[in-house]
């Protein structure tokens, strides 16, 4: 009987870290889209090195939140939400940061 309980509590484990990593594909497309546009602005000339390289730090940040987040193997509601905001602050900063007509010194 014992036995039995503790197989069910790993599979229940097992089947909640899958759901958690399953999530997270969504959050890893739009980080790929956001270095892509932040690479195109940089050889279109919207963006200078130094507001690329800022965009990329902020691209870190995301990428740390998001290791603690898998960390546990859970993804809380709070840390979905928190990486959520994250995301939406860099992409309207890659916005402005490509919009702002102060690109690159030719």
């Amino acid at each position: 009987m014992k036995r039995g309980w503790g197989m069910l509590s790993v599979l229940i484990l097992i089947g909640f870290s899958a759901i958690a990593q399953e999530r997270m594909p969504q959050v890893d497309r739009r980080e790929h889209r956001q270095l892509v546009r932040i690479r195109q602005g940089l050889v279109n000339g919207d963006l200078n090195r130094r507001e690329a390289f800022q965009l990329l730090a902020s691209q870190r940040h995301i990428r740390q939140v998001e290791r603690r987040a898998k960390a546990d193997g859970c993804i809380t509601n709070a840390e979905r939400l928190r990486l959520h905001r994250a995301q939406a602050r860099s992409n309207r900063e890659i916005f402005r940061q490509r919009h702002d007509r102060q690109g690159r010194l030719n």
